[in-house]
C-alpha cells in the first residue's frame, strides 16, 4: 500500500531532478521512493544480506589451487 506525501520543493530543483530522472530512464517519483526505502532501510535488501551470508559460510568452496593475485587484481585492462 502505498500513502502520498506532499513536498515542498523549489521550482528549479524539480525541473532539474524531472530532466536527470528523465536521462536515466525513470520518474522523480521512483528516484524518491528508492530513495526514502534506502534511508529507511529495506528488509528485503537485509534479508538478501542474510542470505548470502549463510550461503557463504555454508559453501565448501572449491578454488583448484587458484589464489588471488595483487598485481592481476590491480592490473588495468
Amino acid at each position: 500500500m502505498y500513502v502520498n506525501v506532499t513536498l515542498s520543493i523549489d521550482d528549479e530543483v524539480v525541473g532539474r531532478a524531472r530532466r536527470k530522472a528523465e536521462a536515466m530512464g525513470t520518474s522523480v517519483n521512483q528516484l524518491v521512493r528508492e530513495y526514502l526505502e534506502q534511508l529507511a532501510g529495506n528488509a528485503q535488501g537485509a534479508e538478501i544480506a542474510a542470505e548470502f551470508e549463510r550461503l557463504s559460510r555454508e559453501s565448501r568452496g572449491h578454488r583448484r589451487g587458484w589464489k588471488f593475485n595483487r598485481e592481476e587484481l590491480h592490473e588495468r585492462r
